[in-house]
């Protein structure tokens, strides 16, 4: 559960998709119950079923990083569960080294329940999945549930990735791991229509590929290091922010709308950079940068078109609170010419428009404290500075402060595990 609250700011002017200038406040949650069970020593079945209720502040518009990754940006899907992931998940060893020292051992987490696994291994997995499970992953930057809330700090934001309107998508990962590297590769579906929550899948027409290289060198001795280098190209009935540009512009329109400029088959493709590095036994530090081309539409993530980011996280031994974690981060995010003159012109895109707009970029500062309270119990507090928010020098900043609880449990039932 997340509760978030802001106080008055300034605006010049606001518009259909802009962060309520009066103060507010929202409360979110999720319920999530996940299950596995391990068929074989190498065929997995993994499923969750979800349930998210409650809004986000201003209804999750307003920002191009939001404050609260945890917020479904469509509240008339309502609260009734529905099942967020459901795979298969085959492990294959290589080089016949599954026992030994060809092996390794592993966490059980509820995507995967082997405690061993061999060091070289093909991993498939076909189903519903999350992209974001297995792709821009960042050990201090991306668990939600422990760590930030900023849409823009979680996951690289000008990685638009293949998701419906809850985030979640069908399709084919394959990861092949070695010793110190793994190569990723996904064929996913994407939504027939910008932040929708319908999935085309007619792939020779729509999908979205991800190719990830990571490698883990040992920078410092005896202190872990990773490098992310990411490539993704999505495929779908996108609009052209040109187009709807040169339509206002002719007069055709009255406004400048990207939905009436929608082709089957347009591209949008970038790239990614994620490293993470341990420095101590306590701190670690982490960066990402991003780009996408900006041509068609934010489809399926964010209206984020550039971005770099910087963080850390340090825990809480010095005060004897060996599970607690602090952490802070700063993001900078930008869009193309294409996309800020659409918005300065009075356009909307399904997560930012003010009406109009004096460029300037997004940036966010974000810092959190997690404490942990007793056995699956913790609580946060956490505080956010957007300043520009939907990149618009009219309006902000904003302070935003937010509160996070999270309980969770684990049942283990022979090869059956529950979390």
């Amino acid at each position: 559960m997340i509760r978030q609250q802001h106080g008055a700011f300034p605006a010049k002017y606001s518009g259909p998709n802009s962060l309520q200038s009066d103060k507010e406040h929202a409360t979110s949650r999720i319920l999530t119950l996940y299950a596995g069970f391990q068929i074989t020593k190498h065929w997995e079945i993994l499923a969750n079923v979800e349930s998210a209720g409650g809004t986000g502040i201003s209804d999750a518009l307003g920002a191009a990083g939001f404050t609260n990754v945890d917020v479904v940006r469509n509240p008339s899907l309502g609260t009734a569960p529905y099942v967020s992931r459901v795979m298969l998940h085959y492990t294959i060893p290589l080089g016949g080294e599954s026992t030994g020292a060809g092996s390794t051992d592993a966490t059980r987490t509820p995507l995967s329940l082997a405690g061993r696994v061999p060091v070289r291994r093909l991993e498939l997995r076909f189903g519903k999945i999350s992209t974001v499970d297995f792709f821009d992953q960042n050990s201090v930057g991306s668990d939600s549930h422990f760590q930030f809330m900023n849409w823009g700090v979680v996951n690289n934001g000008a990685f638009d990735y293949a998701a419906d309107t809850r985030g979640y998508t069908y399709g084919l990962v394959a990861e092949l791991y070695d010793r110190n590297w793994t190569a990723r590769f996904g064929e996913l579906l994407m939504p027939t229509v910008a932040n929708g929550i319908q999935l085309d899948w007619n792939i020779a027409r729509a999908r979205g590929e991800n190719f990830e290289f990571e490698y883990r060198p040992e920078l410092l001795p005896k202190r872990s290091s990773a490098i992310r280098a990411l490539y993704f190209v999505n495929h779908a009935n996108m609009g052209s922010y040109r187009e709807a540009i040169n339509g206002y512009l002719s007069r055709k329109d009255a406004t400048p709308d990207i939905a009436l400029y929608r082709k089957q088959g347009r591209s949008k493709y970038g790239f990614g950079l994620n490293v993470e590095q341990e420095l101590t036994d306590l701190l670690r530090v982490y960066g990402r940068l991003g780009w996408n081309d900006g041509t068609n539409e934010s489809y399926a993530y964010t209206e984020i078109d550039r971005t770099a980011q910087i963080g850390a996280d340090f825990r809480g031994k010095p005060w004897r609170r060996a599970q607690d974690k602090i952490g802070a981060a700063f993001v900078t995010d930008a869009i193309s010419g294409d996309h800020r003159r659409y918005l300065a012109l009075g356009g909307l895109g399904f997560i930012i428009g003010d009406g109009g707009l004096k460029y300037g970029l997004e940036q966010i500062f974000e810092t959190y404290y997690t404490a942990h309270i007793w056995r699956g119990v913790s609580f946060a507090v956490d505080y956010q500075r957007v300043s520009n928010p939907g990149y618009n020098q009219d309006r902000g900043p904003v302070s935003v402060v937010g509160f996070r609880l999270h309980i969770e449990d684990a049942v283990p039932f022979g090869k059956f595990a529950r979390k």
